[in-house]
């Protein structure tokens, strides 16, 4: 950046009338190149449309795609300590905070609601990527424990969304002490008998990987979403092989075992109310109701 970026341009543009454009109006398929305009690709579920590719998607607005009508009661955002450690590496980790709240409006990456799909009710934790890659830390596992006693107290399901790097490293010791806390809530939740189901997205790595995310009563997976614990070029550089086309891909993990199964985001609200609907043994909604949202009470 320089006097003529700075001054001059805006100067001119401002004379003549003219406007900044936004830089994120067309977003590029990492797949094909193709280049998709930002409200096409919105509408359209962050799915590229031609390729289908599944880009990463905001966690309010997967809330808002996810329960009916985009109707839900938000969970509040537990209070923690902000920097336990005072920890700083090139710049502050208060410093990291701020600037991922400034750029995802939420106060850490958990963003939780309770609300009904296809009219089942249950709670819905979805991580946010865009908040330092999704991490967790102790803001993010106090608010997925009291998301867990949220379905405990409404007797209804839970369905996880993760989407993360792993442990936030700003938190050292802290961070990973969640992975038990939160395996406890899964446990809570089950011996309760109400079913905890896992949608894994672009990524699922690390620590999320190695505790709760991998716990479900249920895996469904995104296509093309990377799942793993440590990342690919880890493996290779550490067993010195390298390793099959597609490894760690959601394709990858069904052909193995690993995910129950492989599904559209488009088909996701269908799919949870259906399989919901048999695991805490109600009445099965029809095809109709399966396929349509609830219509508006408009």
């Amino acid at each position: 950046m320089n006097w003529i970026t700075n001054y001059v341009r805006p100067r001119i543009n401002s004379m003549l009338g003219r406007r900044e454009v936004p830089e994120n109006l067309w977003i590029k398929c990492p797949e094909t190149g193709e280049m998709v305009f930002h409200k096409d690709l919105e509408e359209n579920k962050w799915v590229i449309p031609a390729s289908g590719y599944h880009m990463k998607m905001p966690a309010k607005a997967r809330l808002a795609d996810l329960f009916d009508n985009g109707d839900y009661e938000a969970l509040p955002q537990p209070k923690v300590a902000q920097d336990p450690l005072k920890f700083r590496d090139s710049k502050r980790y208060t410093d990291r905070l701020k600037d991922s709240r400034l750029k995802t409006e939420q106060d850490d990456t958990i963003v939780a609601g309770l609300g009904t799909v296809k009219g089942v009710k249950l709670v819905a934790v979805v991580h946010e990527f865009n908040f330092m890659g999704g991490s967790l830390g102790l803001a993010a596992g106090e608010a997925i424990v009291k998301a867990f006693e949220r379905a405990l107290k409404e007797k209804c399901p839970l369905v996880m969304f993760p989407a993360s790097g792993g442990a936030r490293m700003q938190e050292g010791i802290l961070s990973l002490m969640q992975l038990p806390r939160t395996t406890v809530a899964v446990n809570m939740l089950k011996e309760a008998g109400l079913p905890y189901i896992v949608v894994l997205t672009n990524p699922t790595t690390g620590g999320v990987t190695a505790s709760y995310a991998m716990l479900g009563d249920l895996h469904i997976a995104e296509p093309g979403a990377e799942i793993c614990f440590a990342g690919k070029r880890v493996i290779e550089q550490t067993i010195r092989e390298k390793l099959p086309e597609g490894f760690q891909t959601s394709e990858y993990l069904l052909e193995h075992g690993m995910v129950d199964m492989v599904i559209s985001r488009h088909e996701i609200p269908s799919t949870l109310a259906r399989v919901l609907t048999i695991m805490m043994k109600q009445p099965a909604i029809s095809k109709e109701t399966a396929l349509a949202r609830v219509p508006d009470a408009a």
